[in-house]
């Protein structure tokens, strides 16, 4: 099995960074895609910013020059660096693993962590 992990998450003022982190655990061969999604209260959950093996980006609108993601292959870990937050960037975040390929296995699989609470205080 695998298990995402992850950390970094708080309350923090208007105008400051967080950086979460998320470490992917257990018999895994390859994770194509490592990306984080957040949903906010009475919302739909929706992707923030992902990133390929390969290191190739996307960012949602919102987010876009704000956020930067970021990946150690080596260790199966992605980050989110957020900096000028605002008000509305509070939500739940949640990291996902697409495409996980376990060593001895030839089916992939998504995963998803626990989610952990942003909260931007104005």
């Amino acid at each position: 099995q695998v298990q995402l992990v992850e950390s970094g998450g708080g309350l923090v003022q208007a105008g400051g960074s967080l950086r979460l982190s998320c470490a992917a655990s257990g018999s895994i061969f390859s994770i194509n895609n490592m990306g984080w999604y957040r949903q906010a209260p009475g919302k739909q959950r929706e992707s923030v910013a992902s990133i390929t093996s390969g290191g190739s980006t996307n960012y949602a609108d919102p987010v876009k020059g704000r956020f930067t993601i970021s990946r150690d292959n080596a260790k199966n870990t992605v980050y989110l660096q957020m900096n000028s937050l605002k008000p509305e960037d509070t939500a739940v975040y949640y990291c996902a693993a697409k495409d996980v390929q376990i060593v001895g296995y030839w089916i992939k699989a998504d995963y998803w962590g626990q989610g952990t609470q942003v909260t931007v205080s104005s």
